[in-house]
């Protein structure tokens, strides 16, 4: 890597080496986003809402990260690519139900079945949203299954 920008894009886009598991990186993306999302739920003590922000502050340099790494790797949308399945992860964990029924695994493996679901299924308009141009696509197509994700597990949420 000639530039230290290019460096920083791609240890952000692949979530600091979440990117290269050999199998299944999009799934190692969302493990990686999990366990910083309990960093800051658990001994950080945000409350789960929280990493609704925590994902809108990540989307600017997540789109950055994306399209220059691809850029750089000369790829598209690189599998490699694992930042956007932190933005959705965070949008959907967003969702999970307040006070002490946050920190249950039940709900956190909820919330990491139904985004990787809506992520690898991809409902519309979930398909569409990748067309949109450079690091766009690659990051835009997490959100809305992110979203999903969310809304589904909120109306879990209140049905329990």
């Amino acid at each position: 890597m000639s530039r230290p920008a290019d460096r920083v894009a791609v240890a952000v886009a692949t979530w600091f080496g979440c990117g290269y598991f050999p199998k299944g990186p999009g799934t190692a993306g969302s493990v990686g986003a999990l366990a910083a999302a309990w960093v800051l739920t658990g001994p950080l003590g945000l409350a789960p809402a929280w990493l609704g922000a925590a994902a809108v502050l990540l989307l600017g340099p997540a789109v950055w990260a994306a399209g220059r790494a691809c850029r750089y790797w000369g790829e598209k949308d690189a599998q490699r690519v694992v930042v956007d399945e932190v933005v959705g992860q965070w949008l959907t964990l967003a969702a999970l139900p307040p006070g002490p029924a946050a920190a249950s695994w039940w709900w956190w493996l909820a919330a990491f079945v139904l985004f990787r679901v809506f992520d690898i299924r991809k409902p519309f308009p979930v398909r569409a949203a990748e067309r949109l141009p450079g690091g766009w696509g690659v990051v835009a197509d997490d959100v809305v299954a992110g979203i999903y994700g969310a809304l589904v597990l909120g109306l879990l949420a209140v049905l329990a």
